[in-house]
């Protein structure tokens, strides 16, 4: 189809020093015919950033705030979805795991839950703000920009992380499918619910009781947006009671129910998730493990260099 736009994801693996709090850095390029847009959804994931230049970019969250314009964008850990719109050109970003969100801002990440700021205006950003005019030059460079958007961080990257240990214990807890209840991920990381529940406040975004149903309601739609042909009750995942308890999650997660979802067109979403199966990577930010993205298959995905 002549007029039909065009959307590609690629996805890179973070220097070695970076991968425990950053799960990839990616790349988006668009065509969009006639100076038009295209609209889909950001489901819930840990905190990420955007760098863009020259493109329309309209983001809005579940609670109506709008950001557009804006060149760098910091979208906080959410467990609801967001809408976007974005036109024709390029978008650099990349996923901070939840030590990541402990090591390089200093705020809480319960203070951005669901949130979208304009990194360029908030002091918790100011350390990332410099990308937003040296990412991209005159002409694309990818191997250049990529090592930009790496130097920034990897001169952050020294110093101890407060609960370090708890952090990744917690997320590991969050990834274990046998771990269903606030009790058993506090048994899992070795800390009690009251720890828990301060810790992931810093890092996290919210408390553990959400986290846990967030992350099985993750894999549920993971698994039908694998295999879209499929029915939702194939995809649910095995702590759901039955299936009407998923669709009340669904509505509360996405705003709307599995079927109007199924029914709609996912042109980003869909290009990320070919991208990281592809790749052979959690098929979402929100199911890679405490170590990052490509843990398996790591031989398929390109490096950057430290």
């Amino acid at each position: 189809m002549p007029n039909a736009h065009q959307v590609r994801a690629r996805f890179y693996r973070p220097p070695v020093s970076l991968r425990r709090y950053i799960s990839t850095f990616y790349l988006i390029e668009l065509q969009v015919p006639d100076g038009g847009s295209i609209s889909d959804y950001r489901y819930p994931q840990w905190g990420n950033f955007l760098f863009h230049a020259g493109c329309h970019l309209k983001l809005e969250n579940s609670s109506g705030v709008i950001l557009q314009g804006q060149d760098f964008v910091v979208m906080g850990p959410n467990h609801r979805t967001m809408n976007f719109e974005i036109g024709s050109g390029r978008v650099w970003g990349g996923g901070l795991m939840p030590l990541g969100w402990a090591k390089f801002v200093p705020a809480p990440a319960v203070d951005f839950a669901d949130a979208l700021v304009d990194g360029a205006q908030h002091p918790s950003f100011a350390d990332f703000s410099q990308l937003a005019g040296t990412v991209f030059g005159a002409m694309p460079d990818v191997e250049a920009e990529l090592a930009r958007i790496s130097a920034c961080f990897l001169a952050l990257v020294d110093g101890d992380v407060p609960d370090d240990g708890r952090i990744t214990a917690i997320h590991a807890a969050l990834f274990d499918e046998d771990v269903s209840t606030v009790s058993a991920l506090a048994r899992y990381a070795n800390v009690s619910p009251r720890t828990a529940e301060r810790v992931c406040d810093r890092a996290f975004g919210f408390s553990p009781k959400l986290l846990l149903r967030r992350q099985r309601f993750m894999r549920s739609l993971a698994k039908f947006m694998l295999h879209p042909a499929r029915s939702w009750i194939d995809a649910l995942d095995s702590q759901y009671y039955d299936q009407a308890q998923f669709v009340r999650e669904f509505r509360e997660f996405m705003g709307m129910t599995p079927r109007a979802y199924a029914r709609m067109d996912h042109p980003v979403a869909d290009a990320f998730i070919t991208e990281r199966t592809r790749m052979a990577w959690a098929v979402m930010q929100a199911l890679d493990g405490p170590d990052g993205a490509g843990a398996v298959g790591e031989q398929l995905c390109p490096d950057t260099v430290d």
